[in-house]
């Protein structure tokens, strides 16, 4: 097994996330789909689609193989859409080193399964839950990109392999925190997105600072009260993988979901949003996902229901808005 990284996936995320490797001192090789984006990667050291401002380390090149980038990865990073995680894994799975460390940047819960990504990597590449590593932040990669000052939560429940991934994407912009609740993280990352719609909805109609707070607090309520019900460590949402990546998700009109939240919230279409946003917006199928996850464990989520009622049953966003406030009121709980 070589020192070089696998990043397959060379979208935004997937594009900085080899540049923060290649700055702290590793060989990557990026898998992408299309092949004129690998082409460009290897020739003018740039993303043209996704980041084309950002010249590449030397150290990062590009394949349309992924056998290629894979075989003999010591760390092999998947960054792709998280609905397409299960078909893509099981055609790579076959190319994975024995001991290779397999780290998740996707912030999804699948569909029909209500898994994890870091679960949906365990069945489908066969491989002990303990080789996998998650990232999940405040990351928004064009901010990244530059090189302005960020952290992230590197989890994992083997520390070494924590540790590993830790040390290869610490730079002086990016600092790696270490963390041993996956559940928490990936939970944290996965529902942000959903409350980063409602956040780009609620701004869209005009709504100012007092409906966006509540948005992110009662937002992050009901993110803690799911991750309790699975397991997690409620204090994880207090921290970088919670609360930090929430508010940079709903604050910035970098986040693609609070952007394709602003779109329905102007009255538009799924469709309109998805033709003109062009760019894929977790939180739109992932709602779905996490709303059936939370009734089968009982928790209460309200903002989410009506977040997948506006994305997939048509709900006027109006409509939404004075149901959320005619609810029955209780008293304000975590639990």
């Amino acid at each position: 097994m070589s020192g070089h990284v696998a990043v397959l996936g060379a979208g935004s995320w997937g594009t900085a996330f080899a540049k923060i490797l290649a700055d702290a001192g590793r060989d990557v090789t990026v898998w992408a789909r299309r092949a004129p984006v690998a082409e460009s990667i290897r020739a003018e050291r740039r993303n043209p689609e996704y980041l084309p401002g950002l010249l590449l380390p030397a150290r990062v090149t590009a394949t349309t193989d992924a056998a290629e980038a894979i075989t003999g990865a010591e760390v092999v990073v998947l960054a792709v859409p998280s609905q397409t995680l299960r078909g893509n894994l099981a055609e790579w799975a076959g190319h994975l080193h024995p001991d290779s460390t397999l780290v998740s940047l996707m912030k999804g819960i699948e569909l029909g399964t209500t898994k994890r990504m870091s679960e949906v990597i365990v069945e489908t590449a066969g491989v002990a839950a303990d080789r996998v590593v998650v990232v999940s932040g405040p990351n928004l990669a064009p901010e990244i990109a530059v090189e302005q000052p960020a952290a992230t939560v590197v989890a994992g429940t083997n520390s070494a392999r924590a540790t590993l991934v830790q040390s290869s994407i610490r730079t002086p912009y990016l600092r790696p925190y270490t963390n041993d609740d996956v559940i928490g993280c990936e939970l944290g990352g996965a529902v942000k997105n959903v409350i980063a719609l409602s956040y780009g909805i609620a701004t869209a109609m005009g709504f100012g600072d007092n409906t966006r707070a509540m948005l992110m607090t009662r937002g992050l309520a009901e993110t803690a009260r799911l991750g309790v019900a699975l397991g997690a460590d409620p204090i994880t949402f207090a921290g970088l993988a919670g609360m930090g990546d929430l508010v940079a998700s709903c604050s910035s009109p970098l986040a693609r979901n609070r952007t394709f939240g602003e779109h329905l919230g102007r009255g538009e279409t799924l469709e309109q949003a998805q033709a003109a946003t062009r760019q894929t917006a977790e939180g739109v199928k992932s709602c779905l996902a996490i709303r059936d996850l939370a009734r089968a464990h009982g928790v209460e989520m309200p903002i989410t229901e009506h977040v997948e009622r506006i994305c997939h049953e048509g709900m006027d966003p109006r409509l939404a808005v004075e149901t959320l406030m005619s609810r029955t009121a209780k008293p304000e709980s975590y639990e």
